[in-house]
């Protein structure tokens, strides 16, 4: 009886389950790491090739500097024309950025939180926006930019740039502002606060995680921008660093080494800023799923 009491009273073992990450077949790391390599291999090309020379790119275009040259990262560093592209590209980055957050936010906490006739119609009509590159509209634009005065100026392709962002950021931060509860909204309304103080107060700490998300995504696309700036500026004082990238390699053709250093230090900026936030824009996008 107490051998039969001791194997009642002991709970079953249950089978561990596996992560997916444990469950993962070698087929799936290999695969992963060869996405890696061809995503990786040419910004490591473009980086090494700038601690080359233009002979040692011509005899081997595929080894490493033997011996590196620093001379190539030094002239452009020294350049003027570099230092005024990336404070363009800095100003056309930032203002886009909060263009898009402050617009955004407003937009979206109307369609998630307001009754009313056409708002899914709206809504609607940002999500097709997804489906409108710029590519489609920019001989309108051009037109419109020309006759509203704006060419060659920031301010030309800023604005823009905030109109072409919208829909993505209204269709993140949407369901994050859904999901904030009625409940949360009606015991601020009882405690006396106006739906202007609800938003400053409760929506916008709420929906933080979505708001840096498409801030930072807003942030890279302005500062990686190439056909906007490429119709709108024409003075080379005003382009922004992927124009200068182009203008400089059609000056120094010749200069490969140069050329990939230029290059090199116009898309470090972005790499680094998308690596210290790409938890938050994994973050903020599952967020959005979740809503």
């Amino acid at each position: 009886m107490t051998t039969i009491a001791a194997r009642r009273s002991v709970a079953p073992v249950r089978p561990r389950k596996h992560s997916s990450i444990d469950s993962a077949s070698p087929t799936t790391y290999l695969i992963a790491l060869v996405f890696v390599t061809v995503c990786i291999a040419p910004v490591l090309y473009i980086i090494l090739g700038g601690f080359r020379t233009n002979a040692q790119i011509t005899t081997d275009p595929a080894g490493f500097p033997s011996p590196w040259q620093l001379g190539n990262y030094a002239d452009v560093l020294a350049n003027s024309i570099f230092w005024r592209q990336v404070g363009n590209s800095a100003i056309s980055a930032i203002f886009t950025t909060v263009g898009v957050v402050v617009l955004g936010v407003m937009a979206s906490y109307v369609i998630a939180r307001y009754t009313f006739k056409g708002r899914g119609a709206m809504y609607s009509l940002f999500a097709a926006g997804l489906m409108f590159p710029m590519t489609v509209a920019i001989t309108p634009l051009y037109i419109l930019i020309k006759n509203l005065g704006l060419m060659n100026s920031l301010a030309g392709i800023i604005l823009p740039q905030i109109a072409f962002a919208l829909p993505t950021t209204i269709i993140i931060l949407v369901p994050f502002l859904r999901a904030i509860p009625k409940e949360l909204e009606e015991a601020a309304a009882i405690d006396g606060t106006s739906r202007l103080g609800f938003f400053f107060r409760m929506v916008v700490p709420l929906s933080v995680p979505g708001v840096v998300t498409t801030g930072i995504l807003a942030f890279i696309g302005s500062w990686n921008s190439y056909m906007l700036p490429l119709f709108i500026l024409n003075d080379e004082s005003t382009y922004t660093l992927p124009l200068g990238v182009q203008a400089f390699a059609s000056q120094y053709s010749v200069d490969t080494a140069k050329v990939l250093a230029f290059t090199s230090l116009s898309m470090i900026p972005a790499l680094v800023f998308f690596s210290l936030f790409e938890r938050r824009i994994v973050g903020g996008l599952t967020g959005a799923v979740k809503g």
